[in-house]
């Protein structure tokens, strides 16, 4: 009972975590019109958070012990967890930035790839595209399940067999999303690969972040020198989505994307329904 109780938040709890969903949706709106070759790292954590201190929330990043920043900025070979700072985005990068917002004291999380366009080196663009493609499409499979699953690990299944079907990339497995409400990391796990359990119930109050990181090659990771930063063994390169999805009495509703998810869910069918 005490672990039902942690993971289903009421309808009330549920209403109250549409605006730092909203809040952490606009901070990735204001990196994605900002950014381009030139810009650091960390002049993108800047954009994030201004976006999040004007929507009225806080990021809860920093709410982190240790960490001082609004995204993880995570660079070709990076896959989550990169700390900003002056390295500059150059033409071909991939970049991955992940955010979140506190407002009124609950929790929204997302995180996008952005492949910056190299016309010196179209293939590798190219790649990294497909890439990007096939992580974002894996999370919307993902999340496409959940509106219909009966348990939670369903969704392991649908973004590891959509990332299976499109050729021989690594998912990492030592990452995985998470429960999210008064936290950022909740119970329960959110796996992006198949596993035995059939995990908890899906019902109305469960709310989740479902947060695919797929590489080109090898799934091996290590953590870099700084302490934060999650990379590849091999040098390949990696991209990350996430949003915030929340279960209630009338559907589904992704919490961290604008329109609730319906642009992303349309291909299956599925029309997100606002939290009443």
């Amino acid at each position: 009972m005490n672990l039902r109780r942690s993971i289903y938040k009421s309808p009330a709890q549920l209403r109250l975590m549409v605006q730092p969903g909203l809040a952490t949706a606009a901070s990735l709106d204001a990196v994605a019109a900002g950014i381009r070759p030139g810009v650091t790292t960390l002049e993108l954590d800047a954009m994030a958070e201004a976006a999040i201190l004007g929507y009225g929330g806080a990021p809860n990043f920093k709410l982190e012990h240790g960490y001082h920043h609004t995204v993880c900025a995570s660079v070709n070979d990076d896959v989550v967890h990169g700390i900003p700072g002056d390295r500059i985005v150059a033409p071909g990068d991939i970049v991955s930035i992940d955010s979140g917002a506190i407002l009124g004291g609950w929790n929204g999380d997302a995180a996008r790839s952005f492949v910056i366009a190299d016309e010196s080196r179209p293939d590798v663009v190219a790649e990294r595209l497909r890439l990007s493609d096939i992580t974002e499409q894996s999370l919307w499979h993902g999340i496409a399940r959940l509106s219909r699953a009966s348990h939670l690990n369903e969704v392991g299944e649908a973004v590891e067999d959509y990332i299976r079907s499109q050729g021989d990339y690594g998912i990492l497995t030592d990452y995985i999303g998470h429960g999210i409400g008064r936290s950022m990391h909740e119970d329960p796990p959110v796996f992006n690969y198949r596993v035995r359990a059939k995990g908890p119930e899906v019902k109305p109050g469960l709310v989740v972040a479902i947060e695919p990181m797929v590489v080109l090659g090898d799934p091996d990771t290590y953590v870099r020198d700084d302490g934060w930063t999650v990379a590849t063994t091999d040098g390949e390169s990696a991209a990350h989505w996430e949003h915030s999805v929340a279960v209630h009495k009338d559907g589904i509703w992704v919490l961290t994307a604008a329109d609730g998810g319906a642009s992303g869910l349309a291909q299956f069918g599925i029309t997100p329904v606002p939290i009443a």
